[in-house]
């Protein structure tokens, strides 16, 4: 995988969004990623929901702003 960086910031190899915050590295070690993906990596990995996943990542996304 390879990723593409733009004028502000990358563009994530795996659901196209263009991110500025620092890349995940993705499990299979295919390169960097967005930190919405590694997220959903990580929680995928212990078993978490697709739909609980995205209630996770709303959450985050509302304390960071």
């Amino acid at each position: 995988m390879e990723r593409t960086v733009v004028k502000n910031g990358s563009v994530c190899p795996r659901c196209g969004q263009t991110y500025t915050a620092r890349p995940a590295m993705a499990r299979d070690n295919s390169g960097p990623i967005c930190p919405d993906c590694g997220t959903r990596e990580a929680l995928e990995s212990i078993g978490v929901s697709v739909e609980e996943q995205e209630s996770i990542l709303d959450i985050i996304h509302r304390h960071q702003a």
